[in-house]
């Protein structure tokens, strides 16, 4: 976790802040710790990040909105072009993050936290460190939405399930939480939410602003109707694509699934076949241009992956130890996959 002295310094950097503008990671994890420093000082603008590294074309979103202070949140890669515009800029920058990177690259300008740097090492979601932030208990289903969309049960579950008992589940496995309670569909929603145009992500996250509980989201009314739509008809592609995996799956301990069309799915794809098969490597490919992001989970599949792209002279990837990704040319993946079931062996 972060120390008392790095809480009290994020609180006063968000509370000091007249016109912040938050860049946070496209998933639930990014948008639930946006969301839960937005809701405590009523005040921002929120942009989701959709590439890694994060790019300077995001820089003409500063530009736009002019802040008094930038937060970047849940993100693990920022490009050297966006660090070096955003320094000439001279607008104070506060990342906060859980990822393991090379901390050394961090420039000495931006006001860094992530708690791997502690003494006691530890990689909780960024929507976790957050909820110690702002500190409010009543925003507990927020974190618990961000937390076990990220793989993660947070130590204020059992507070959750004391108010919300009728929306979780009983586990010590976040993806039992994830797949099986009405806490979990919520946070598929908001995953599937992430995914939509723009226009209507905005709308979304406007709506997240001024709700009071998580009934809001999973009941569907004027608000919420077009939201709602939007995970159904993702959830009925998500499950056509699950039923061709596990039509596909074998013996063998690496299991390569790729696919096509008009959404990428990789993330959900291989976390779901990573519940179902926890015993296998799970490699998942979005097959739609020729530089392509593949989704991988399994035990230690961070440091395999980081082994196997030595070999590959543009590729880039990481991640965490069980869940990470890689970006690669099409014509690099099966090799690249062959190479990983050599490594797995």
């Amino acid at each position: 976790m972060l120390t008392q002295k790095q809480i009290k310094e994020l609180r006063e950097e968000l509370e000091t802040s007249a016109s912040p503008l938050f860049f946070f990671d496209n998933d639930q994890d990014g948008l639930v710790s946006y969301l839960l420093f937005r809701r405590f000082i009523g005040r921002g603008v929120g942009i989701p990040v959709k590439n890694s590294p994060m790019d300077p074309g995001y820089i003409k979103r500063v530009r736009e909105f002019n802040p008094d202070k930038v937060f970047i949140l849940d993100q693990p890669e920022i490009s050297e072009d966006f660090i070096k515009e955003i320094q000439e800029l001279n607008i104070p920058v506060i990342w906060l993050d859980h990822h393991g990177i090379d901390f050394s690259k961090i420039p000495s300008f931006i006001k860094y936290y992530n708690p791997l740097l502690g003494r006691k090492k530890t990689n909780e979601p960024t929507c976790v460190l957050a909820y110690s932030i702002v500190k409010n208990k009543t925003e507990s289903w927020l974190g618990v939405i961000g937390s076990v969309s990220d793989h993660f049960i947070p130590d204020f579950y059992s507070d959750f399930l004391k108010k919300y008992p009728e929306l979780g589940v009983e586990s010590e496995d976040a993806f039992e939480i994830f797949y099986n309670s009405k806490i979990g569909k919520a946070a598929r929603m908001l995953g599937a939410g992430l995914k939509d145009k723009t226009s209507n992500v905005v709308k979304m996250m406007r709506y997240l602003y001024k709700i009071n509980s998580p009934y809001e989201i999973l009941e569907e009314a004027r608000d919420t109707k077009l939201f709602h739509e939007r995970f159904e008809k993702l959830d009925e592609k998500f499950k056509k694509l699950m039923n061709k995996a596990k039509s596909e799956i074998g013996k063998e301990k690496v299991f390569f699934f790729k696919y096509s069309g008009d959404t990428s799915m990789s993330a959900d794809i291989s976390n779901k076949l990573n519940y179902l098969y926890p015993e296998k490597i799970i490699v998942v490919a979005f097959m739609n241009a020729q530089r392509i992001n593949l989704s991988l989970r399994g035990k230690g599949i961070r440091k395999i992956i980081l082994e196997v792209l030595k070999d590959f002279e543009f590729s880039k990837g990481g991640g965490h130890e069980d869940a990470a990704g890689c970006q690669l040319d099409i014509s690099e993946v099966n090799s690249f996959v062959e190479k990983i079931r050599k490594l797995s062996e």
